[in-house]
């Protein structure tokens, strides 16, 4: 079905090739992706390869992965929401940044709750992963972001609530955007990674209230840190055609 690739970006490939197969008709909307390790075969890939495909079709609202289901074509409309969301966050400005933690302080404590409750051995494993990935990247604020956002979707991956990761994923773009915010402030990604190691032990004890506080905790300084990077943006002058600023 797939062509086999050649790229130092093989998954940006993956992607145009199942782009082009659902406007072709091939795919439709509640159809199932193979599994990641057949697509690998298909395509003539790595898994690596074929994750971050998967990861980038569903930013673009074109699949919905639920855990212990697969991964399916979707109609849309997760894509719509993301660009209202995100159409709504750049006309707010720093309000909607701070709107934005406010939706985040209603659900992910609970998450983190729940996630404390049910999280098994893998999803434990896969929370260390992302933090170590985290520590590893303090120099480098893309990699340190994308492993950030890894550890919230697995949070919510290990409530065992199907709806909740299709939660978190509707909102992935506004806190990527957030955190390379908030990466600006000083000390911004140490205060985070101080947060989810605490998040991470809670989850490892299996203790929902520790959890709870400490996403808490964690929400109270991304609103902080982001109010700090505001403050500390350069005010853009009004220098025109030729002058420096």
């Amino acid at each position: 079905m797939y062509k086999a690739l050649r790229s130092s970006r093989l998954y940006e490939q993956i992607v145009d090739q199942i782009e082009q197969s659902v406007l072709a008709g091939t795919l439709k909307p509640g159809d199932q992706l193979p599994a990641e390790r057949e697509l690998a075969l298909q395509f003539g890939v790595s898994r690596t390869a074929v994750r971050e495909a998967v990861k980038a079709l569903r930013e673009k609202g074109l699949v919905e992965a639920y855990p212990g289901r697969g991964t399916f074509i979707t109609s849309g409309t997760s894509q719509a929401i993301r660009q209202s969301f995100g159409l709504m966050l750049k006309m707010g400005g720093h309000e909607g940044t701070v709107q934005l933690v406010e939706v985040r302080e209603i659900f992910e404590p609970e998450i983190a709750a729940l996630a404390a409750l049910r999280a098994q051995d893998r999803h434990i494993a896969s929370l260390r992963e992302a933090l170590e990935t985290m520590e590893a990247a303090m120099n480098d604020p893309d990699r340190f972001i994308e492993a950030d956002l890894d550890f919230h979707l697995l949070l919510a991956e290990a409530t065992e609530n199907p709806f909740v990761p299709i939660l978190i994923d509707s909102i992935v773009g506004l806190l990527r955007e957030q955190r390379k915010r908030i990466s600006q402030a000083t000390d911004g990604l140490r205060h985070g990674q101080l947060h989810h190691g605490r998040i991470l032990a809670a989850i490892e004890r299996h203790d929902p209230e520790a959890a709870r506080d400490a996403m808490r905790a964690h929400l109270r300084q991304v609103r902080d840190d982001a109010s700090t990077a505001v403050a500390d943006s350069p005010v853009p002058s009004e220098a025109g055609p030729g002058r420096t600023r």
